[in-house]
């Protein structure tokens, strides 16, 4: 079934993916130290061998300090770490396929406060943040003075470290998690970026720090290296809301990073199908495409019944009934490449059972497959 076109091949950079298949980044949490455990190489190379045209990997960390608050996010910096995902790199390239790390900064976005649950005289002092501002009981409060300018330098050094190193040990590319309220998406945020300085102000001047971060990267590994930037309107404090409430106001967001290199935009929702703004089917990515020319990444729910946010206690059931929604929309050139996450977790062999439209060997995703590969 090679007809479809899901498999089309694709060129993004320097990049010749074989189709438009990619295995989304998805947050494991098992790399005690910040150390990818041996298990995560197979668990890469295996769907690499299925033939996903690109994978990214789980967000790992820059480094700064308090770039991360779990100490089993793993990380992208220090000999053993960078050892761990060179092994990956290496298996996922004889297995013919292409990978590329999502560098993270989860800024003010702590794992405790995602439970709503602030400890009592935490120091925050170290954590990078525009505004110092934190979510607490459905509102923020602040927590921490501004980031100084010396302290959001350090983090521009820390992206650019990451992706230079990505650069040396072959990754083919970087993404760069911009999106779900972390520290990069916290500067982009009115709610979380109060700042009257360079790196605050407007729609468009709050991308300050995305740019400066692009800018940082393209100086150390040159104009062909694929950039991939995630961009999102929810986030995790909010799963509803919507910053930007018009397509002028999302070119006025895309386009200084598009100006400053990036190589495509990774858009991330809930639904891939649902529109992002009244009077178009478009989705975000479909906006992100027609707003900046760049190539477009989406994302969401692709095969199953309940998106991420309807409650991971319970099963995902397979669903296809959107598949050739998504086909159309490829077909149509409304985005160019969809990443699929926890179907891939659940099937590992996802593409190869696509081809074959073999639905009945799909399995379900359940909530403690997350925790149980590696």
């Amino acid at each position: 079934m090679d007809d479809s076109p899901l498999l089309y091949p694709f060129k993004l950079g320097n990049l010749n993916l074989p189709n438009r298949v990619v295995m989304a980044p998805m947050t494991r949490g098992m790399s005690p130290g910040g150390v990818l455990p041996s298990g995560a190489v197979e668990y890469y190379a295996r769907r690499a061998r299925s033939g996903i045209g690109l994978i990214i990997t789980e967000g790992t960390t820059v480094p700064q300090e308090s770039a991360a608050d779990d100490d089993n996010v793993p990380r992208f910096h220090g000999p053993e770490a960078i050892t761990r995902w060179r092994q990956v790199v290496e298996m996922v390239h004889a297995a013919g396929g292409h990978i590329i790390p999502q560098l993270w900064h989860v800024g003010l976005v702590q794992k405790r406060t995602l439970e709503d649950n602030l400890v009592e005289n935490q120091d925050y002092s170290a954590a990078c943040s525009p505004s110092g501002l934190i979510w607490e009981q459905e509102r923020f409060k602040q927590v921490t003075n501004p980031a100084t300018d010396e302290k959001i330098t350090e983090a521009v050094d820390a992206f650019a470290k990451a992706a230079a190193t990505a650069h040396e040990i072959g990754c083919d590319g970087v993404e760069l998690h911009g999106g779900h309220g972390f520290l990069i998406d916290q500067f982009s945020w009115a709610e979380t970026n109060k700042r009257k300085d360079k790196w605050g102000g407007g729609i468009s001047e709050r991308t300050a720090l995305a740019v400066a971060i692009v800018r940082a990267i393209r100086e150390r590994v040159g104009h062909e290296f694929p950039i991939i930037f995630r961009c999102s309107q929810w986030k995790v404090q909010n799963f509803s809301v919507q910053p930007l409430r018009t397509p002028a106001e999302l070119e006025a967001f895309l386009g200084p990073i598009a100006d400053a290199g990036v190589s495509a935009f990774h858009c991330s929702q809930r639904r891939f199908w649902d529109p992002e703004f009244e009077g178009s089917s478009f989705n975000l990515a479909g906006w992100a495409k027609y707003l900046t020319g760049k190539p477009t990444i989406s994302v969401g729910s692709v095969g199953l019944q309940r998106d991420f946010a309807s409650g991971l206690q319970e099963t995902s059931k397979i669903d296809i009934s959107h598949l050739r929604e998504l086909e159309e929309r490829l077909d149509k050139e409304e985005f160019d490449l969809i990443a699929i996450g926890r179907a891939l977790i659940a099937n590992p062999d996802w593409l190869i059972k696509f081809r074959c439209r073999d639905w009945n060997q799909f399995k379900e995703y359940e909530p403690e497959m997350l925790g149980s590969l590696y």
